[in-house]
């Protein structure tokens, strides 16, 4: 895959790591370089590797959002890019070259956030090719995984076989779904959180899509949304075993 030059980087007497600046960093990976963004919480107790969708990259606006909300209570955050999404193509990676760029990226974050429990997952495709790394072989460093919206089927087609997986990652796992989620049938998502047993929590968030919007008649805003992602995952995050 063709994988275009990144954009200048300060030097690292520069990246102000202390600061809730998103500092911008690059990944090796075994395809290519990848851009990533770092944005540290003023007062950190965890990190979370926080991967894409396929339909939009890591600056996103909702990307950003969750990144703003969880650094405001206590969560640092690296977001990355797949190469795919590097290169500008609208094809996604394969599995195999996906999780091979999420355990890139764990490495990365491990070397950048000594002594931070680390979490990872992602944002729809981000979030199923992390819990697929996962499942191949554990992911070192990392004590939990976050969902923002598991993709469990395409639409209309309801099916849990894109969860099989989930039986072979060994940490627990943190499901944030929308009540109207069209690719997760809710009561089959809480079917697989119910096979998972203890290692799954199933959080609901009423009335949102797969993108996290909500009517307007709900009353909600999409900040108020953004929040209850926000605090919902630092809570899980202080549940794990130390």
């Amino acid at each position: 895959m063709f994988c275009p030059a990144l954009w200048p980087l300060p030097s690292q007497a520069e990246w102000p790591f202390n600061s809730s600046v998103e500092v911008p960093l690059v990944i090796e990976t075994p395809t290519c370089p990848v851009s990533a963004l770092l944005l540290e919480a003023p007062r950190p107790v965890a990190g979370y590797v926080l991967a894409h969708g396929a339909g939009a990259g890591m600056r996103h606006p909702f990307m950003a959002d969750v990144a703003a909300a969880l650094a405001a209570v206590g969560v640092t955050t690296l977001r990355y890019q797949f190469p795919f999404m590097e290169a500008g193509s609208g094809r996604p990676d394969s599995p195999a070259v996906a999780a091979a760029t999420v355990r890139a990226a764990v490495d990365r974050a491990r070397g950048l956030l000594p002594g931070l429990p680390l979490v990872a997952g992602g944002k729809s495709f981000g979030g199923r090719m992390t819990s697929t790394a996962a499942a191949e072989a554990a992911l070192e460093g990392v004590r939990g995984l976050v969902f923002l919206g598991f993709p469990l089927h395409p639409p209309k087609r309801p099916a849990i076989t894109r969860g099989d997986h989930l039986d072979r990652v060994a940490v627990p796992m943190l499901f944030l779904q929308g009540t109207r989620d069209d690719l997760a049938d809710l009561e089959l998502i809480r079917s697989v959180g119910d096979r998972l047993g203890t290692r799954a929590t199933v959080h609901e968030i009423t009335e949102a899509n797969h993108a996290f919007a909500v009517p307007k008649r709900t009353g909600r805003t999409a900040a108020d949304v953004i929040v209850e992602i926000a605090a919902t995952t630092a809570e899980w995050i202080r549940t794990l075993p130390r």
